[in-house]
């Protein structure tokens, strides 16, 4: 009852070209079968013909007659199958067209109701708002990582005064462990010989640098307070000693 109202005629139409490849492919498949049995025929008159030509002529004749006759008719056939061979191939790639229009339209109409009312205006206000939240999320996440600043902002000359003074007291400490201090030779240009020699120039300097730090400042560093007494000995033997080598 369905054919009535046009229903069943959509699902013939869809349905006859299978139906078609499929009596062609029947089709096909006797005369294939024809054209080896008359090749066959064609091989036995043949092999007769070859038989009689000798001693019967009339036999061997007739024997080619027939194989004409055969292959005759297996030239037919083969020309009956090239045309089977090309009709399957036409009404296949048809087919397959009509089937990759039939997707097409279908994915046509799938973009279609996925796009629905969406415009090029909505995309550029959606992209608009994206680049806003994340402007302000980075906003935010720099808050977060920078925190609040308790106090006053740091005076970034007062840090460098402390950290001069710092490094003079470091200065100061290193000079108090550099051992005795010299004594000048006596003698005619005794100091000019005292002072080319590069380490009694060193020594010299660090006495002075000492002299004049203690004068300036009445400074004592409490390290030099708290070196124990063996140590103080031990620099005055040896100071001793350095005399005794310089008046030599």
């Amino acid at each position: 009852m369905w054919g009535w109202f046009g229903g069943g005629g959509s699902q013939a139409r869809k349905d006859a070209p299978k139906k078609a490849i499929l009596s062609l492919r029947a089709q096909l498949d006797m005369l294939q079968k024809r054209e080896k049995h008359l090749e066959n025929q064609m091989a036995e008159q043949d092999a007769i013909a070859r038989k009689h030509v000798s001693t019967n002529k009339t036999a061997a004749r007739t024997a080619l007659k027939r194989k004409k006759a055969h292959e005759h008719s297996l030239e037919q056939t083969s020309n009956q199958i090239t045309m089977l061979e090309n009709q399957i191939y036409s009404i296949e790639s048809a087919n397959i067209n009509q089937e990759t229009l039939n997707a097409m339209k279908s994915a046509g109409k799938a973009m279609k109701d996925i796009h629905g009312n969406l415009t090029i205006d909505k995309v550029d206000n959606i992209m608009e708002d994206l680049s806003d939240q994340k402007a302000l999320a980075d906003e935010i996440g720099n808050a977060i990582a920078t925190g609040p600043q308790a106090g006053e902002p740091i005076d970034e000359g007062e840090l460098e005064d402390e950290l001069g003074a710092l490094e003079q007291e470091a200065l100061d400490n290193q000079l108090l462990k550099t051992g005795t201090v010299p004594v000048l030779p006596s003698g005619p240009n005794a100091e000019s010989k005292f002072f080319d020699d590069p380490a009694n120039r060193k020594e010299s300097f660090l006495e002075n640098r000492l002299s004049s730090r203690e004068s300036e400042a009445d400074f004592v560093p409490v390290k030099a307070l708290n070196q124990p007494q063996q140590e103080e000995e031990d620099e005055e033997e040896e100071l001793r000693k350095l005399q005794k080598e310089m008046a030599m």
